[in-house]
Protein backbone atom coordinates (compact mmCIF):
# COMPACT_ATOMS: atom_id res chain seq x y z
CA UNK A 1 0.00 0.00 0.00
CA UNK A 2 0.85 3.74 -0.94
CA UNK A 3 0.71 6.89 1.11
CA UNK A 4 0.28 9.99 0.02
CA UNK A 5 1.33 13.30 2.84
CA UNK A 6 0.55 16.18 1.98
CA UNK A 7 2.24 18.97 4.53
CA UNK A 8 1.14 21.84 5.69
CA UNK A 9 2.08 25.80 6.94
CA UNK A 10 5.61 25.72 7.31
CA UNK A 11 6.58 24.00 4.25
CA UNK A 12 6.41 26.81 1.77
CA UNK A 13 9.30 28.36 0.01
CA UNK A 14 9.98 31.80 -2.12
CA UNK A 15 9.10 30.88 -6.12
CA UNK A 16 8.08 27.46 -5.42
CA UNK A 17 5.50 27.17 -7.81
CA UNK A 18 7.53 28.66 -10.58
CA UNK A 19 9.04 25.47 -12.23
CA UNK A 20 5.41 23.92 -12.06
CA UNK A 21 4.07 26.58 -14.53
CA UNK A 22 5.74 25.31 -16.94
CA UNK A 23 3.67 22.22 -17.04
CA UNK A 24 0.68 21.64 -19.53
CA UNK A 25 -2.49 23.22 -18.10
CA UNK A 26 -0.87 24.18 -14.78
CA UNK A 27 -0.74 28.22 -15.51
CA UNK A 28 -4.38 28.26 -16.06
CA UNK A 29 -5.29 26.02 -13.36
CA UNK A 30 -2.94 28.51 -10.54
CA UNK A 31 -5.56 31.30 -12.51
CA UNK A 32 -8.35 29.53 -11.68
CA UNK A 33 -7.70 28.98 -7.89
CA UNK A 34 -6.48 33.29 -8.10
CA UNK A 35 -10.13 33.87 -9.12
CA UNK A 36 -11.71 31.97 -6.46
CA UNK A 37 -9.36 32.76 -3.68
CA UNK A 38 -9.32 36.85 -4.50
CA UNK A 39 -5.52 35.98 -4.30
CA UNK A 40 -2.96 36.48 -7.03
CA UNK A 41 -1.55 32.70 -6.76
CA UNK A 42 0.80 33.08 -9.28
CA UNK A 43 2.63 36.20 -8.34
CA UNK A 44 3.09 34.67 -4.70
CA UNK A 45 4.12 31.57 -5.47
CA UNK A 46 6.64 33.03 -7.94
CA UNK A 47 7.99 36.53 -7.22
CA UNK A 48 6.82 36.76 -3.40
CA UNK A 49 9.55 37.12 -0.65
CA UNK A 50 9.46 34.75 2.49
CA UNK A 51 7.55 37.24 4.78
CA UNK A 52 4.92 37.83 1.96
CA UNK A 53 4.37 34.14 1.82
CA UNK A 54 4.19 33.52 5.69
CA UNK A 55 1.20 35.06 5.95
CA UNK A 56 -1.26 32.89 7.01
CA UNK A 57 -3.68 33.92 4.61
CA UNK A 58 -1.20 33.54 1.91
CA UNK A 59 0.23 30.33 3.22
CA UNK A 60 -2.69 28.31 3.51
CA UNK A 61 -4.52 28.82 -0.54
CA UNK A 62 -0.81 28.76 -2.20
CA UNK A 63 0.20 25.22 -0.04
CA UNK A 64 -2.97 23.66 -1.26
CA UNK A 65 -3.24 24.91 -4.53
CA UNK A 66 0.65 23.64 -5.43
CA UNK A 67 -0.13 20.33 -3.39
CA UNK A 68 -3.07 19.73 -5.70
CA UNK A 69 -1.40 20.80 -8.66
CA UNK A 70 1.35 18.10 -7.73
CA UNK A 71 -1.61 15.13 -7.43
CA UNK A 72 -3.50 15.65 -10.48
CA UNK A 73 0.29 15.66 -12.15
CA UNK A 74 1.03 12.45 -10.66
CA UNK A 75 -2.63 10.94 -11.75
CA UNK A 76 -3.37 9.23 -8.28
CA UNK A 77 -6.75 9.03 -9.12
CA UNK A 78 -5.61 5.55 -10.89
CA UNK A 79 -3.90 4.22 -7.59
CA UNK A 80 -6.79 2.35 -5.96
CA UNK A 81 -4.43 1.06 -2.84
CA UNK A 82 -3.44 4.14 -0.98
CA UNK A 83 -3.94 5.94 2.30
CA UNK A 84 -3.99 10.02 1.99
CA UNK A 85 -3.46 12.02 4.81
CA UNK A 86 -2.36 15.88 5.16
CA UNK A 87 -0.77 17.62 7.80
CA UNK A 88 -2.86 20.80 9.13
CA UNK A 89 -4.09 22.73 6.40
CA UNK A 90 -2.85 20.11 4.09
CA UNK A 91 -5.38 17.29 5.15
CA UNK A 92 -7.59 20.06 2.47
CA UNK A 93 -5.29 18.69 0.29
CA UNK A 94 -5.36 15.54 0.85
CA UNK A 95 -9.39 15.94 0.78
CA UNK A 96 -9.11 16.78 -3.01
CA UNK A 97 -6.78 13.69 -3.76
CA UNK A 98 -9.33 11.21 -2.06
CA UNK A 99 -11.87 13.17 -4.10
CA UNK A 100 -13.93 14.62 -1.07
CA UNK A 101 -13.58 17.67 -2.39
CA UNK A 102 -12.69 19.19 -5.95
CA UNK A 103 -9.49 21.17 -6.31
CA UNK A 104 -10.93 24.46 -6.16
CA UNK A 105 -13.06 23.83 -3.21
CA UNK A 106 -9.66 22.39 -1.50
CA UNK A 107 -8.24 25.79 -2.20
CA UNK A 108 -11.00 28.01 -1.55
CA UNK A 109 -11.36 26.58 1.56
CA UNK A 110 -7.81 27.02 2.73
CA UNK A 111 -8.24 30.35 2.12
CA UNK A 112 -11.23 31.26 3.96
CA UNK A 113 -9.79 28.89 6.26
CA UNK A 114 -6.10 30.84 6.52
CA UNK A 115 -8.05 34.08 6.63
CA UNK A 116 -10.19 33.52 9.62
CA UNK A 117 -6.96 31.85 11.75
CA UNK A 118 -5.45 34.90 10.85
CA UNK A 119 -8.02 37.65 12.46
CA UNK A 120 -8.37 35.22 15.30
CA UNK A 121 -4.49 35.46 15.21
CA UNK A 122 -5.04 39.33 16.09
CA UNK A 123 -6.91 39.19 18.61
CA UNK A 124 -4.76 37.96 21.45
CA UNK A 125 -1.09 37.42 21.74
CA UNK A 126 -0.37 34.06 21.15
CA UNK A 127 2.34 31.32 19.46
CA UNK A 128 3.71 28.24 19.23
CA UNK A 129 7.51 26.86 20.25
CA UNK A 130 9.55 23.82 19.36
CA UNK A 131 10.10 21.17 22.57
CA UNK A 132 13.24 19.62 21.75
CA UNK A 133 14.93 16.84 23.66
CA UNK A 134 12.34 15.81 26.43
CA UNK A 135 12.36 11.91 25.59
CA UNK A 136 8.82 10.03 26.03
CA UNK A 137 6.33 12.02 24.26
CA UNK A 138 3.68 11.91 26.33
CA UNK A 139 5.73 13.23 29.50
CA UNK A 140 6.87 15.80 27.19
CA UNK A 141 3.05 16.65 26.51
CA UNK A 142 1.95 16.57 30.29
CA UNK A 143 4.58 18.96 31.05
CA UNK A 144 3.45 21.33 28.53
CA UNK A 145 -0.01 20.89 29.86
CA UNK A 146 0.79 21.73 33.80
CA UNK A 147 2.35 24.81 32.18
CA UNK A 148 -1.08 25.97 31.07
CA UNK A 149 -0.04 25.19 26.89
CA UNK A 150 -0.85 23.04 24.52
CA UNK A 151 0.65 20.57 22.85
CA UNK A 152 -0.82 21.82 19.10
CA UNK A 153 1.45 19.29 16.90
CA UNK A 154 2.32 15.75 18.20
CA UNK A 155 4.65 14.78 15.01
CA UNK A 156 6.31 11.65 15.62
CA UNK A 157 10.19 11.45 15.60
CA UNK A 158 10.79 13.41 19.10
CA UNK A 159 8.48 16.60 17.15
CA UNK A 160 5.91 18.37 19.94
CA UNK A 161 5.14 21.63 19.10
CA UNK A 162 3.75 23.53 22.19
CA UNK A 163 1.14 26.47 21.84
CA UNK A 164 -0.44 28.95 24.13
CA UNK A 165 -0.29 32.92 25.49
CA UNK A 166 2.97 34.05 24.60
CA UNK A 167 3.38 34.82 28.09
CA UNK A 168 3.06 31.19 29.09
CA UNK A 169 5.58 30.30 26.59
CA UNK A 170 7.88 32.51 27.56
CA UNK A 171 7.16 31.16 31.54
CA UNK A 172 8.14 27.74 29.51
CA UNK A 173 11.21 28.41 27.81
CA UNK A 174 12.95 30.18 30.53
CA UNK A 175 12.33 27.14 33.14
CA UNK A 176 11.49 23.98 30.69
CA UNK A 177 10.93 20.87 32.68
CA UNK A 178 14.22 18.75 33.38
CA UNK A 179 15.25 16.50 30.14
CA UNK A 180 14.06 19.25 27.74
CA UNK A 181 16.68 20.35 26.27
CA UNK A 182 15.62 23.79 24.21
CA UNK A 183 12.07 25.70 23.50
CA UNK A 184 12.22 27.23 20.56
CA UNK A 185 9.98 30.05 19.38
CA UNK A 186 8.49 29.19 15.95
CA UNK A 187 7.99 32.22 13.16
CA UNK A 188 3.93 31.87 13.18
CA UNK A 189 0.87 34.45 13.60
CA UNK A 190 -0.25 32.97 16.93
CA UNK A 191 -1.36 29.71 18.71
CA UNK A 192 -2.83 27.49 16.02
CA UNK A 193 -4.85 23.73 16.93
CA UNK A 194 -5.54 25.74 20.14
CA UNK A 195 -8.70 27.32 21.92
CA UNK A 196 -7.56 30.60 20.51
CA UNK A 197 -8.81 29.71 17.27
CA UNK A 198 -12.17 29.43 18.10
CA UNK A 199 -13.39 32.71 16.42
CA UNK A 200 -12.28 31.03 13.35
CA UNK A 201 -13.45 27.62 14.08
CA UNK A 202 -17.01 29.01 14.43
CA UNK A 203 -16.54 31.23 11.01
CA UNK A 204 -15.48 27.68 9.39
CA UNK A 205 -18.78 26.21 10.70
CA UNK A 206 -20.66 28.53 8.73
CA UNK A 207 -18.66 28.58 5.75
CA UNK A 208 -19.06 24.50 5.29
CA UNK A 209 -22.71 24.70 5.16
CA UNK A 210 -21.93 26.57 1.56
CA UNK A 211 -19.35 23.18 0.81
CA UNK A 212 -20.38 20.48 -1.62
CA UNK A 213 -18.32 17.31 -0.14
CA UNK A 214 -18.48 13.81 -1.22
CA UNK A 215 -17.21 10.76 0.72
CA UNK A 216 -13.34 10.08 1.20
CA UNK A 217 -12.17 7.45 -1.55
CA UNK A 218 -10.30 4.82 -0.45
CA UNK A 219 -8.79 5.78 2.84
CA UNK A 220 -8.52 9.35 4.16
CA UNK A 221 -6.67 9.54 7.07
CA UNK A 222 -8.06 12.40 10.22
CA UNK A 223 -4.81 13.86 11.66
CA UNK A 224 -6.79 14.55 14.38
CA UNK A 225 -6.37 10.83 16.14
CA UNK A 226 -5.19 8.74 12.86
CA UNK A 227 -8.40 7.29 12.17
CA UNK A 228 -9.64 5.82 8.62
CA UNK A 229 -12.61 8.35 7.71
CA UNK A 230 -15.36 7.16 5.34
CA UNK A 231 -17.98 9.67 5.49
CA UNK A 232 -17.80 12.97 3.89
CA UNK A 233 -19.87 15.00 6.25
CA UNK A 234 -17.80 13.43 8.86
CA UNK A 235 -14.66 14.83 7.34
CA UNK A 236 -16.33 17.95 6.56
CA UNK A 237 -16.59 18.62 10.50
CA UNK A 238 -13.33 16.96 11.63
CA UNK A 239 -11.71 19.94 8.75
CA UNK A 240 -13.76 22.88 10.91
CA UNK A 241 -13.04 21.15 13.98
CA UNK A 242 -9.09 21.14 13.29
CA UNK A 243 -7.93 24.34 13.91
CA UNK A 244 -8.40 24.10 17.44
CA UNK A 245 -7.75 20.69 17.76
CA UNK A 246 -4.15 19.38 18.32
CA UNK A 247 -2.52 17.77 15.36
CA UNK A 248 -1.27 13.94 15.88
CA UNK A 249 0.27 13.16 13.01
CA UNK A 250 2.16 10.67 15.11
CA UNK A 251 -1.06 8.67 15.11
CA UNK A 252 -1.16 8.65 11.25
CA UNK A 253 2.33 7.24 10.81
CA UNK A 254 0.96 4.47 13.41
CA UNK A 255 -2.00 3.95 11.27
CA UNK A 256 -0.06 4.06 8.41
CA UNK A 257 2.34 1.29 10.07
CA UNK A 258 -0.67 -0.72 11.12
CA UNK A 259 -1.87 -0.70 7.13
CA UNK A 260 1.43 -2.28 5.77
CA UNK A 261 2.31 0.78 4.15
CA UNK A 262 5.44 -0.34 2.37
CA UNK A 263 6.32 3.38 0.40
CA UNK A 264 4.99 6.77 0.87
CA UNK A 265 4.81 10.17 -1.51
CA UNK A 266 4.81 13.73 -0.09
CA UNK A 267 3.56 16.23 -2.74
CA UNK A 268 4.84 19.23 -2.99
CA UNK A 269 6.35 21.62 -1.12
CA UNK A 270 8.04 18.02 0.49
CA UNK A 271 10.18 17.38 2.48
CA UNK A 272 9.44 18.22 6.11
CA UNK A 273 6.60 14.94 6.12
CA UNK A 274 9.28 13.04 4.66
CA UNK A 275 12.10 13.32 7.36
CA UNK A 276 9.60 12.54 10.04
CA UNK A 277 8.76 9.38 8.44
CA UNK A 278 12.53 8.27 7.80
CA UNK A 279 13.00 8.07 11.22
CA UNK A 280 8.98 6.32 12.42
CA UNK A 281 8.17 4.33 9.36
CA UNK A 282 11.61 2.16 9.14
CA UNK A 283 12.28 0.26 5.66
CA UNK A 284 8.96 2.63 3.96
CA UNK A 285 10.25 3.64 0.15
CA UNK A 286 9.83 7.58 -0.01
CA UNK A 287 9.83 9.64 -2.60
CA UNK A 288 9.55 13.88 -1.95
CA UNK A 289 7.99 15.81 -4.60
CA UNK A 290 9.74 19.12 -4.55
CA UNK A 291 9.62 19.56 -8.06
CA UNK A 292 8.39 18.24 -11.32
CA UNK A 293 11.79 16.27 -11.46
CA UNK A 294 10.84 14.42 -9.12
CA UNK A 295 7.13 12.76 -10.55
CA UNK A 296 9.46 10.50 -12.68
CA UNK A 297 10.28 8.81 -9.27
CA UNK A 298 7.09 9.48 -8.11
CA UNK A 299 5.16 7.65 -10.82
CA UNK A 300 7.64 4.61 -10.67
CA UNK A 301 7.13 4.25 -7.36
CA UNK A 302 2.76 4.13 -8.12
CA UNK A 303 3.74 1.74 -10.91
CA UNK A 304 5.73 -0.80 -8.94
CA UNK A 305 3.06 -1.70 -6.17
CA UNK A 306 0.52 -3.74 -7.91
CA UNK A 307 -2.95 -2.75 -7.60
CA UNK A 308 -4.96 -5.71 -6.52
CA UNK A 309 -9.02 -3.75 -6.49
CA UNK A 310 -9.89 -1.47 -3.82
CA UNK A 311 -11.77 -2.34 -0.77
CA UNK A 312 -9.34 -5.06 0.77
CA UNK A 313 -7.24 -3.18 2.83
CA UNK A 314 -9.83 -0.23 3.95
CA UNK A 315 -9.97 -0.51 8.22
CA UNK A 316 -12.49 1.07 9.97
CA UNK A 317 -10.66 2.91 12.63
CA UNK A 318 -12.47 4.65 15.38
CA UNK A 319 -10.84 6.15 18.46
CA UNK A 320 -11.85 6.67 21.91
CA UNK A 321 -11.43 10.59 22.87
CA UNK A 322 -11.35 12.16 26.34
CA UNK A 323 -14.69 14.12 27.31
CA UNK A 324 -13.02 16.55 29.26
CA UNK A 325 -9.32 17.42 30.46
CA UNK A 326 -8.23 14.91 33.32
CA UNK A 327 -6.30 11.96 34.72
CA UNK A 328 -7.05 8.97 32.48
CA UNK A 329 -7.47 5.34 34.04
CA UNK A 330 -7.87 2.38 32.09
CA UNK A 331 -11.46 0.08 33.14
CA UNK A 332 -10.08 -3.00 34.85
CA UNK A 333 -9.82 -6.03 32.73
CA UNK A 334 -9.40 -4.54 29.30
CA UNK A 335 -7.15 -6.00 27.36
CA UNK A 336 -5.42 -4.95 23.83
CA UNK A 337 -7.67 -7.25 21.21
CA UNK A 338 -10.63 -7.75 23.74
CA UNK A 339 -14.01 -7.18 21.67
CA UNK A 340 -16.22 -4.20 23.10
CA UNK A 341 -19.84 -3.05 21.77
CA UNK A 342 -20.87 0.84 21.94
CA UNK A 343 -21.24 1.71 25.46
CA UNK A 344 -18.50 -0.24 26.81
CA UNK A 345 -16.96 1.61 29.69
CA UNK A 346 -13.32 2.23 28.13
CA UNK A 347 -11.93 3.84 31.31
CA UNK A 348 -12.38 6.84 32.87
CA UNK A 349 -11.38 11.15 33.74
CA UNK A 350 -10.61 12.60 37.43
CA UNK A 351 -10.95 16.41 37.25
CA UNK A 352 -10.68 18.58 40.06
CA UNK A 353 -14.32 18.46 40.52
CA UNK A 354 -15.31 15.04 39.42
CA UNK A 355 -14.93 11.96 37.87
CA UNK A 356 -16.28 10.94 34.68
CA UNK A 357 -16.69 7.36 32.54
CA UNK A 358 -15.41 7.25 29.15
CA UNK A 359 -17.90 5.24 27.21
CA UNK A 360 -16.82 3.57 23.29
CA UNK A 361 -18.88 5.55 20.97
CA UNK A 362 -18.78 2.33 18.34
CA UNK A 363 -18.46 -1.17 18.40
CA UNK A 364 -15.27 -3.16 17.55
CA UNK A 365 -11.55 -4.88 18.60
CA UNK A 366 -9.69 -2.75 21.43
CA UNK A 367 -6.98 -2.40 18.81
CA UNK A 368 -4.20 -0.35 20.67
CA UNK A 369 -4.45 1.69 24.51
CA UNK A 370 -2.54 5.09 23.35
CA UNK A 371 -2.58 5.93 26.98
CA UNK A 372 -1.32 4.59 30.36
CA UNK A 373 -3.00 5.23 33.86
CA UNK A 374 -2.15 8.22 35.60
CA UNK A 375 -1.77 10.28 32.24
CA UNK A 376 -2.61 13.70 32.21
CA UNK A 377 -5.19 14.27 28.89
CA UNK A 378 -6.43 16.80 27.07
CA UNK A 379 -10.09 17.32 26.08
CA UNK A 380 -10.76 15.60 22.49
CA UNK A 381 -7.41 13.79 22.54
CA UNK A 382 -8.02 9.79 22.11
CA UNK A 383 -7.18 7.00 24.97
CA UNK A 384 -7.68 4.02 22.88
CA UNK A 385 -7.84 2.86 19.28
CA UNK A 386 -10.82 0.48 17.94
CA UNK A 387 -10.61 -1.31 15.19
CA UNK A 388 -13.31 -4.45 13.33
CA UNK A 389 -11.33 -7.76 12.97
CA UNK A 390 -12.08 -10.55 15.17
CA UNK A 391 -10.93 -11.14 18.79
CA UNK A 392 -7.58 -11.85 19.74
CA UNK A 393 -6.65 -15.68 20.83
Amino acid sequence: MIAVFAPGQGAQSPGMLSPWLELDGVREQVAAFSEATGLDLERLGTTADADEITDTAVTQPLLVALGVIAAEQLGLADAEERVVAGHSVGELTAAAVAGALSPVDAVTFAGRRGAEMAAACALTPSGMSAVLGGGDPDAVAAAIEAAGLTPANRNGAGQIVAAGALDALEAFAANPPEGIRAVRPLKVAGAFHTHFMAPAEQALGSYAETIDIADPHPILLSNADGSALTSGRELLARLVRQVTLPVRWDLCLATCAHLGVTAAIELAPAGVLTGIAKRELKGVELVAVKTPDDLDAARTLVASRPQHGQGEHTPDFRVVVMPSKGVFTRADALDEGTKVDRGTQIGTVRTNRSEEVILAGASGVLDEWLRHDGDIVAAGLPVARLSSGTEAS
